[in-house]
């Protein structure tokens, strides 16, 4: 029988699936806009526009798809199911993103040194397509704003649609230089201007996702505070072989091997466990809801390697 975390799990996985597609068949539409506008105009601030909406529009297709597989239940094979998915696709979505920032910056600067040359055909098509794709994106950020700090892959998607927003303000400013001052530069200086935007929020998001897939302790835990509590729960006598890590967003898991007196009963030692876990659950600005203890009666350890060493 479904508990009532995971009805609102389920139904808060369905609402972010349907976020996320509304998004992309918006962004898709004004990707497509964008990509003639560049055909039409030559434009670099504008053709960056477009490779980050490239970007966004698969970074949204992965989220899509992540979202949907986060729905599946474990099973045996796959026993926290899809969870660990969405730190893989916005780890996957900010290093594109990083790679797209890198060539713009790139490809401004030897616009701006004079190595390459290109001018804008039609300075007020390009203005016209900035104002597109800067509608559509306030669209979009509208439609994720309510579910954007949700976990990592709806923040991967909200990030993406940021920097593009970003970005067509970045067109639209550079067509209305270039239209009152005639500077054809500033086309390419906005391309630039774009990239150094891109590239500090993708390195951020890297390093959040790595974090998780490193299994580092989750931000905000003391490790050190988690031993001492649990090494003043009566009847414990130390923790050893402590671990704490992420498996997704609202998903923190810790196992710790605990030694209790050796002369505790069965129903002494369930009310170790029971306090460990509240303790966890809610002494910590991190509530661990999954925990694995083992229960290692006092000298425990030393047996067991006696015995290993008789094996031996």
């Amino acid at each position: 029988m479904e508990s009532a975390r995971e009805r609102t799990d389920e139904r808060q996985a369905r609402q972010h699936q349907r976020t996320l597609s509304l998004t992309l068949g918006l962004t898709f539409t004004v990707f497509i806009a964008e990509f003639v506008g560049v055909v039409l105009t030559g434009s670099l601030a504008l053709l960056v526009d477009v490779g980050h909406m490239l970007t966004d529009v698969s970074v949204l297709i992965a989220s899509t798809i992540t979202a949907a597989l986060m729905r599946r239940r474990p099973t045996e094979n796959k026993t926290w199911g899809w969870a660990r998915l969405e730190v893989i696709t916005a780890a996957a979505g900010s290093t594109v993103l990083l790679l797209v920032g890198i060539y713009a910056l790139v490809e401004s600067a030897l616009r701006l040194i004079g190595v390459q040359t290109a001018e804008v055909r039609d300075i007020d098509l390009m203005l016209v397509f900035g104002v597109i794709g800067l509608l559509a994106n306030i669209a979009s950020l509208f439609i994720l704003q309510s579910s954007h700090n949700d976990n990592l892959n709806m923040r991967a998607a909200f990030l993406e649609v940021t920097n593009d927003a970003l970005g067509s303000v970045g067109v639209i400013v550079a067509a209305l230089v270039v239209i009152f001052t005639g500077w054809t530069d500033a086309d390419a200086l906005a391309g630039g201007v774009i990239a150094l935007l891109m590239i500090p929020r993708a390195l951020r998001l890297i390093t959040k996702s790595l974090k998780v897939l490193l299994e580092e302790t989750p931000r905000g835990l003391d490790l050190k505070a988690v031993r001492d509590h649990l090494d003043r729960v009566p009847g414990v006598v130390a923790v050893h072989d402590l671990h704490a890590s992420t498996v997704a967003t609202g998903m923190t898991q810790l196992s710790a091997h605990v030694v209790v007196h050796g002369d505790l009963s069965d129903g002494q030692r369930a009310e170790i466990l029971r306090s460990m876990q509240v303790c966890l659950r809610t002494h910590f600005p991190v509530s661990i809801d999954h925990t694995t203890f083992q229960i290692e009666p006092e000298g425990y350890e030393q047996r067991y390697e006696a015995t290993m060493q008789i094996h031996v």
